[in-house]
């Protein structure tokens, strides 16, 4: 399958668990990390869960 690559740009602090634990839920916890995941409907899911916190780096 085909990879992407994930890179957490907002901060944890002040936002609901539920996010929380989708960016944990994607390997990202600390700001700038990158994370490289496979290409899943879920993984997309929970990126549009969180556009103002992660961004699809090329």
């Amino acid at each position: 399958m085909a990879k992407i690559k994930i890179k957490q740009i907002g901060s944890p602090i002040r936002r609901t668990k539920d996010q929380r634990a989708t960016l944990i839920g994607l390997g990202l916890n600390k700001m700038h990390k990158v994370s490289e995941l496979e290409d899943t409907p879920e993984v997309r899911g929970m990126i549009r869960k969180l556009p103002h916190m992660v961004a699809i780096v090329d």
